[in-house]
Parts: C-alpha cells; structure tokens; sequence
C-alpha cells in the first residue's frame, strides 16, 4: 500500500511538473508574439513619423489659384498666357445645390462630418488595396485631393499616401469646408483637350454648356461635371458621348442613393442626351499650340513642372513667322493639293546648328490639344533612314568613300524572310555608294549594314538622337521597314547633325525657365560631336546627288545650295522627306492616323511639296551659305569601274572618269592601267579614180581598241575640211583637177574625242585633164611639194565647187553610265521617282 501510495505522489508530482512546463512554453509564446507586434508598431510608427516629419509644410500660397505662364518667342515676345485664358474662378457662393450635392454624393458624400480624412473610407481602400495591389484604390477625400493637387507629386506610394493625410487633417484645421470645397472645384481639370482643355468647374461650365452662370446649370449638366475628373480625357463628352452619358448616370445613381435627388428626378435627368446638352462656343485657343505642346513636354520631363499650373516665365525658340508658315501649308489654304481631309502632315523646322526648334507643324484640321503629328506620331521611316543606318556609319567607321563600290548584282536573300529588292527592279552589279543612295537602292543599301554591322549602326543612329527600340534594330530597318519608329522632330535632329559637321544638338523649344521665386533654370540642349566633319561632309554631298538627280529631286531649290533625302514605306503608307541648308533642317511626314492606309499613289510627293514650300519661304531674304568641305576631305578623280579605286591615267577617256569624295588619306594612289595609247592608223594610201573624179583613202588599223577616224583634208598644205568615221576608208568626191591635196587621218576614242594617236599624213596630186603622168603620192613627205604648173588653157569645171563631203556616220557607241560612279551626281542618267511612286522600301 505505501509503494502505491508514493506512486500516485510521483504520477502528481510529473504531472504538475509536465503542466508548468507547458505553461511557461505559452507564456513565452505570447511574450514573443507581444515583442514582434510591438516591434512592427514602434517601426510603424518610427516610418510613419518619418514621412510626416519629411512632408512639405502646408504652403497657403499654393493652395489659391496659381499664377498664369508667360511664353516668349525666340526675341523676347509674349505670345501665350498660359491659364489665363483657361481659368474662370468661382466662389463658393457661386456654386448651386445642384452641383455640390452631385460633387459630394460622387467624390466625398461625408464631406462636412470628417476632419479631413474619412477613416471608414480610408479602411475600404485598404482592403481593396490588399485584394488588388497597392493603389487600387485610392479612398482620398475632396481634402486630400486638394492636398495632392497642390503640394505633393502624383505617385501612388505609401509614403506620399501618409503625408497626404497628415496634410489634409491640417488644412481641414486650418480651412473652413466651404473654403476647401471652392479650392478644389477651381483647380480640378475637366478635359477637354480639343477645345484647349478645362481648369475648373466655371471654366467647364461655359466650355461644354456656353453656362457663364452656374446657378443656370441642370440636374443632368451638374451631373456630368461632377463625373468628369475621375476620367476626364476618357469621359471628354466632345469626343466620347456614350462614355459621357454613362458616367452622368452612375452619377445620378449615387445622388439617389445619398438621397440627394428622388428617382423621379434622376429618370428625368438621365432621359437627356449628352450631345444634345452641348453648347460648344468658339473659343480663343492658345496661338502657336503645336509649338506649345512641345514646350509643355520639354518642361515636364526636365524640370517636372506644370506649364498650365506652376506660373512659369518660359522662354522659347519659337519663330513666329516660321510657325505661322507652317500652319498655313496645313490649313485649308495650303497652297498644297491634299486628296481628302483625313490625311496628314507633321512638319519640324529646326536652326542646323544649334537644334533649336524654329516652328513645329502638328497636323491638318488639327484642334487645339489634339494629338501632334510633328512630335508625339511615330512612324517608320522608310528611306529617310538610309544616311543614318548604312551609309553615314560605314563612312564613319569604315572610312567608305562616294566611291565605295556595293554589291548590286540581285535581291537581298535573308534567311526566313522575302527578299528585299529594288524599288525598280534593276541591278547593274557593282554600285557606288553615292548612286545606290541617289537612286535609293535597298540591296546595296542592306549589303552597307550588313558590312558596317548592326551594332555600329545603332552606335552611330544613337548618337543623334534616333529612338532605338528596347530589343533592338535588324536588318530590315537599314530601309526603314522593320520596327524602328520616328517623329518627324527625331527626323530632322538626326539630319541636322550631318548639315552641321557632324556636331549634334538635341531639338529644344525651351532655353530658359524662370520660376515664381526667382529661380532660373537653363534648358539649351549642349553640342555632342556625333560624328567626324568628313563623315557629315560626304553624306551632305551624296544628299546633294539625291536632289540634283536622284529621287528627290522635285525637292530641289533652285540657287539655294540644299540637301535632303525621300522616305517611303511598303504601300506609301507613310512618305518623307528631310533635307537642310546650314540654316534650316526640315523634317515633313505624310499619312494617315491609321498606319495601315496607304498615301494615293498620286499623292506621294507632298512631303517634297511641304519641304519645298517651307524651306524656300523661311530663306527668302537671308544669306544662305553652302556647305564648305573640310581638310579631312579630298576630292578626286577615279577611272570608272576600277575596284579598289585607281586614279585614271593619261590615256583614260574623260567619260570613264569620276570625281568622288575621300577621307583625307584614304584616297586612291594606283594609278590605272586600263586604258593605253591608242596605236597610230598604218598602211595610209591614196588612190585618184579619174573616171569618179574622187581620191580614195585607205589606212589599217589594230582590231583591239575601240576608235573612230578622224580624216582632215584640204589643198595647197591646208587640211581644213574635217569628217569623222568608223570605217577604214574615206573618199574625197570632186576634187580638182591639177591640185595637190594633203591628208591627215588621226585613231580617236570613240568615248573621248581629246583622246588621240598620232596623226599620219599623205599627198596626192590630182592630173590635169590630158596629163599623162601618173598623180603623185607621198606618205609624210619631208620636202614641200612641188606645185604644178598652171595649164595654159584649162577646161571650167562643170561643177567647181569644194565637193561632196559624206555626212558623218551617227555615233552609237556612247555609252551608258552603269552607275559605278557619277561624279558629282551627274551620271548623265535621269532617274528621278519625283512622285515617289516606286520608292516602296520593301516589295
């Protein structure tokens, strides 16, 4: 009994034991538990008091109405107000029922009980934010909306989300509701982009309805306005009714159920249609808006301001004669033929040497904030991208000359692909660079980056402000038909670095901001050397090629020393044209805004039209000096169809010589041995027939040279008669009786009449009538002649005229230039495409 005893003792005893151990693992459980949360709390509450204490302070002054923005022009001249003339302010007491009950019962319906923060809706958004992501939704109150608005950046980060609470609670503090209220309705944005856009309620009002007075406005109109900033651009009634009617109705909806209005009242309302509410006066637009647009990206991306609410003095590159010239070829003036209305034009004018934007054409019919077709269109560039991809990069980095013989002899096979071919189906083998770019040839042009290289190419495109894409150029884009896309101001930068030597400046409309304090801020854009003065040089005189006699030149200028380059893609869908002076640089786009429509076959020259146009308007009047080659350039003479180049010799004909542009020390040295002296004529005989009364000539000569016969002929030592033929005889008819004749007969080349044998001579005396010597003959007599003595009685020739000479045999023998040089661009071919209509970079 005593050892069960003592047994049950020892089971309670490991029991008790066994149950305190348990407990004390649970305590420190909970303690750990308690250790973390107070952990995560105390660095809660460190980040979060972080972020407060990093939040600007509440700034009154920017919490009014900003400032309106003064644009000047290139001389210091106000040309835009930008706010002013968007801007209509309203007061509170301005504001009908009707309109803040539609604002509250969308945006804030607790609006007058919270402080700033609406904590039930703040925990909404939480939840919604762990379900789909952080900045799902957004919870913020009409408070906060201004907070953000006025003092904080846009992004949805936590950190920005704290101190846009921890502000609104002090201006709610600092404010009355009323106050707040008329702060947001002033600076909230309504759309509008294509009737030059909408800040604040008043401003939209008269915008889309002609309402100056808000207590005139409906149900259905209060309604809209309220649906409006949550989506303005997508809602923009203008532009997207069925979208707009929607958002009215959702609005309604919430007003019935805050029970601001009955559902009687939200039928009613809801019955009207959108497009029918619209009363869209003519407004005043802001003047020179395609350049604006560009002066608003420029200062956003550099200094993230806001041109429309910041109160900026920005100064520009902006003239406003060229902008004005530009909108005209654009307007419904253009002296420009347009086939319809839909197509369109982006046109950008830049200064060559300093890239600063002279006049930005955004598009035809083209209203206010609508897309830009001069800088914000990205379309593929065709042929204009040759000088950019092969030809400047090959003479940069492979020291090409306008020489440089390319493969031409067939399409361009590519593994997995068709073949690219030439726009007109021919292919003479070898081809220089200068003529494959005149003609815009693609095979020799993909066979030039096949050689430079990809890499280099993208190198070379980069370094004057081309937009590679993120994966990459191939080589279908050394035509421009692949995945490459441009604006036509990416265009004209990229041109205007070859027109410059070689010294690249980044396009910019902005030189300078001057901010509300004071603070002043440079935004020149600073020249980078993009290629060396040869390179630049070599490609601006090939361009000269293009417009003189290639495919550009219904382009061409007459006196204005120019350059530039065609552009068109498979089908014309988009057509181009970039050239420059070392003035100007202008880059001109046509197509559609569907890039799959292609341009009328007969169409395809507005681009040369548009360029022309301009560029002979903004130079009238100004010295326009021409492009000076530079000591890294030499130009020199090459015998036609020599690879490598080998200068021509004494005896090249002139039309197998070309002149062509070389990097300093890269020039030819060789000379050629193509050509030799051409032999003398032997075995020279004259023969009197006395029953014809003519001489006749004959001579021999090699069979292995291609020469004509020159034959000079005359009396008394004189050889003043002159005929030219391809055979090896001659005949001299009519001659007359007792005269000695002396005949010379010189080998030329049948190219090149300056290129000559020797001459060889022989005479021949005529007899008398009744004379019965023989005449005499003599093959380059050492001795003068004697002369015969004069008849006594001589009988009158029937006919005592000089004689028949033969007329010269036609020349067929010149030949045509095949293309392996043409000198100065002048190969004695005339195939321009001035319509454009077969330049189609892919077939």
């Amino acid at each position: 009994m005593a050892d069960e005893s003592q047994s049950r003792v020892a089971r309670r005893k490991a029991e008790k034991k066994t149950n305190k151990n348990k407990s004390s693992i649970w305590k420190k459980i909970g303690l750990a538990i308690l250790g973390l949360i107070a952990v995560v709390a105390i660095s809660v509450i460190a980040v979060f008091s972080y972020y407060i204490f990093t939040a600007p302070r509440l700034d009154h002054s920017l919490l009014g109405d900003p400032a309106s923005t003064k644009v000047y022009d290139i001389d210091g001249e106000l040309f835009a107000d930008l706010g002013q003339e968007r801007r209509t302010k309203a007061s509170y007491q301005d504001l009908p029922d009707v309109l803040v009950d539609a604002v509250l019962a969308t945006e804030d319906v607790r609006f007058f009980k919270h402080s700033g923060v609406d904590v039930r809706r703040s925990i909404g958004a939480i939840f919604a934010n762990l379900s789909g992501g952080f900045g799902a939704e957004g919870g913020s109150t009409i408070t906060q909306q201004v907070v953000k608005s006025s003092l904080l950046t846009p992004e949805k980060t936590m950190k920005r989300k704290v101190q846009e609470q921890w502000l609104a609670l002090q201006l709610d503090r600092s404010y009355e509701k009323e106050e707040i209220l008329e702060m947001y309705l002033n600076k909230i944005y309504y759309g509008g982009e294509s009737l030059g856009g909408a800040y604040g309620v008043a401003t939209a009002a008269e915008m889309y309805f002609g309402v100056t007075d808000l207590d005139e406005l409906t149900l259905a109109q209060a309604a809209l306005l309220a649906g409006l900033p949550q989506r303005p651009s997508a809602y923009d009634p203008t532009h997207s009714p069925e979208l707009a009617q929607e958002r009215m109705n959702t609005v309604l909806n919430l007003m019935v159920r805050h029970e601001k209005i009955t559902q009687e009242e939200a039928d009613e309302a809801a019955a009207v249609d959108v497009e029918d509410m619209l009363n869209i006066a003519e407004r005043t637009t802001t003047p020179y808006q395609a350049f604006i647009d560009q002066v608003r990206i420029e200062v956003e991306e550099k200094l993230d301001a806001d041109i429309y609410n910041d109160g900026l003095e920005i100064y520009t590159t902006l003239d406003p004669s060229a902008q004005e010239h530009v909108e005209y070829v654009l307007s419904d003036e253009s002296p420009i033929a347009y086939p319809d209305e839909e197509l369109q034009s982006g046109i950008a004018v830049l200064d060559t040497k300093t890239g600063a934007i002279q006049a930005i054409g955004g598009g035809r019919n083209r209203q206010s904030g609508g897309f830009n077709m001069a800088i914000q269109a990205k379309r593929q560039p065709g042929s204009a991208i040759k000088p950019i991809l092969s030809f400047g990069p090959a003479i940069e980095y492979l020291n090409w000359s306008t020489y440089q013989q390319i493969e031409n002899s067939g399409p361009y096979e590519m593994a997995g692909s068709s073949a690219v071919r030439n726009w007109n189906g021919e292919y003479q083998g070898n081809v220089s660079a200068r003529y494959a770019l005149q003609q815009s040839l693609n095979v020799p042009t993909l066979h030039a980056l096949e050689e430079v290289g990809i890499s280099q190419a993208t190198t070379f495109a980069e370094g004057i402000g081309v937009p590679i894409p993120e994966d990459g150029l191939n080589i279908r884009d050394g035509i421009g038909g692949s995945k490459l896309s441009m604006s036509a101001l990416d265009m004209a930068g990229a041109y205007s670095a070859f027109g410059n030597e070689g010294i690249y400046n980044e396009p910019y409309a902005v030189t300078k901001v001057v901010f509300g304090d004071g603070r002043e801020e440079n935004l020149k854009s600073e020249p980078v050397a993009a290629m060396s003065d040869a390179t630049a040089y070599m490609v601006t005189d090939m361009l000269r090629s293009v417009v003189e006699s290639g495919t550009g030149s219904s382009a061409n200028i007459p006196g204005l020393p120019m350059v530039g380059k065609t552009g068109t893609t498979d089908d014309n869908v988009d057509v181009w044209f970039s050239g420059y002076t070392t003035n100007y640089t202008i880059a001109a786009w046509t197509g559609y805004e569907d890039s799959t429509q292609p341009v009328p076959a007969n169409h395809t020259s507005i681009s040369r039209e548009l360029f022309k146009n301009v560029m002979t308007e903004i130079s009238a009047g100004i010295e326009t000096d021409d492009f000076e080659m530079p000591d890294s350039v030499v130009r020199s003479p090459v015998e036609r169809g020599s690879n490598p180049p080998q200068l021509p010799s004494d005896y090249t004909p002139d039309s197998q010589i070309v002149v062509e542009l070389f990097k300093r020390g890269h020039e030819p040295q060789q000379q050629s041995e193509q050509f030799d002296q051409i032999d003398p004529v032997t075995s020279l005989s004259a023969e009197y027939d006395e029953d014809a009364n003519q001489i006749d000539i004959n001579w021999s000569h090699s069979n292995d040279q291609d020469v004509n016969f020159i034959v000079k002929y005359g009396k008394d030592g004189s050889t003043g008669n002159e005929s030219q033929t391809s055979d090896t005889s001659f005949t001299i008819s009519q001659v007359d009786r007792g005269d000695t004749y002396t005949i010379e007969v010189v080998a030329v080349s049948s190219d090149d009449d300056d290129l000559a044998s020797e001459a060889k001579r022989i005479e021949i005396r005529v007899p008398e009538e009744n004379d019965d010597d023989e005449p005499d003959e003599t093959d380059e007599p050492d001795d003068p002649v004697d002369e015969p003595d004069e008849p006594e009685d001589p009988e009158p020739d029937p006919d005592p005229g000089d004689g028949d000479e033969p007329e010269p045999p036609e020349d067929d023998n010149d030949d045509e230039d095949n293309g392996n040089g043409n000198g100065n661009g002048d190969n004695g071919e005339d195939e321009n495409n001035d319509n454009g209509d077969n330049e189609s970079d892919e077939e």
